[in-house]
């Protein structure tokens, strides 16, 4: 496991989400290896590979060689060269704890978790937890404990978390979700609840009412959101409209996503949104239109999102051919993608 000398085992600042995240620069970092950064920004890992190959016979800097090779056997879900490359990076430390150590532990973490390997994931971050007090590390530590059925110390590491900063709403909402995915609901309710409570009257309209679109009180919720909607952006829009969207009224919530759009056309996640609005209507070539569109927004969040969207878009206008040869290429992108093999292997079918 990614061990540096004794004396300091180490890591940084990410922890595994997207992959794109992940792909920041590193200082000292050489020209082709840059290059290949770029590349897995387009989702071409196996190009990326290559570059990183040639960056080798450069002679560039091999513990950032290393580390995108992780990252990039990461995108391929490639998770075994995944974990061996980012321990071969960690092998090369010189004994000092750097910035790019608690990096790389970070993708190690993940791509363990990946692979299925929690517990050795849990042992990173507490290993990072050693060393310095991270907020972070405690939610994912939280996380990954509560995958494997340890209730009690994931709760403690949430708790932890929520000490260090109350009014992290976005983190708070994020250790709702996590409660809610293993199934303990009711407790992430009761952490947003404890959170209003708590801050209720210092609270902006855009925060309150993301509280109460996750308590599931979506009238409330849009009540709140549209009282923040003048002065608000696109994620006042995004919640107003979701809350219309779970009472079941689409033509308003699709107004909403238009209304922002119609003065500002840069927002991916609004068009993923109108899209699946418009397919809950059955209006299959409005939506597969704003799935489009957003595709278009370069290196925006959503890009996975659209493209399987687009997909079904494509498959409810029964165009299964196009359906299936979209589908081929998004696994390429995306493959550890389950529920899209199992798409994929309905399509072939048709």
């Amino acid at each position: 496991m990614m061990r540096l000398p004794k004396k300091s085992r180490l890591w940084t600042g990410f922890a595994g989400a997207v992959v794109m995240g992940m792909l920041a620069g590193c200082s000292g970092a050489g020209e082709k290896t840059t290059e290949a950064m770029q590349l897995m920004q387009e989702l071409d890992y196996r190009a990326a590979l290559t570059e990183l190959q040639t960056a080798e016979e450069a002679g560039e800097n091999a513990r950032l060689i290393a580390r995108g090779q992780g990252i990039a056997y990461m995108g391929l879900a490639d998770y075994e060269h995944a974990i061996s490359c980012f321990e071969e990076a960690l092998r090369s430390s010189d004994g000092f704890v750097q910035p790019v150590d608690y990096d790389i532990n970070y993708y190690l973490a993940a791509a363990y978790a990946k692979n299925g390997q929690l517990a050795e994931a849990e042992n990173i971050y507490s290993a990072i937890l050693d060393l310095k007090t991270d907020e972070e590390a405690f939610f994912l530590r939280g996380t990954v404990r509560l995958e494997q059925n340890d209730y009690e110390n994931a709760k403690a590491d949430f708790d932890r978390v929520i000490a260090m900063d109350g009014t992290d709403y976005d983190r708070i909402i994020q250790i709702y979700q996590s409660l809610d995915t293993y199934g303990y609901k009711e407790v992430g309710r009761q952490y947003l609840n404890q959170c209003l409570e708590a801050n209720g009257s210092k609270m902006n309209p855009y925060d309150m009412g993301r509280m109460y679109y996750y308590l599931g009180e979506y009238e409330q919720a849009y009540m709140i959101l549209e009282k923040a909607k003048a002065k608000g952006d696109a994620n006042t829009y995004l919640y107003l409209g979701k809350a219309y969207e779970a009472t079941g009224d689409y033509n308003y919530a699709s107004s909403v996503y238009n209304s922002w759009l119609a003065k500002d056309t840069s927002n991916a996640e609004i068009y993923n949104q109108l899209g699946l609005c418009e397919m809950q209507k059955g209006n299959y070539q409005s939506a597969l239109n704003a799935f489009q569109t957003g595709m278009k927004i370069e290196d925006n969040p959503v890009m996975q999102a659209l493209a399987f969207n687009e997909i079904v878009a494509y498959e409810n206008m029964e165009e299964y051919a196009q359906a299936a040869t979209l589908m081929e290429q998004y696994l390429k992108s995306y493959p550890d993608d389950l529920q899209a093999k199992r798409e994929y292997d309905f399509l072939k079918t048709r």
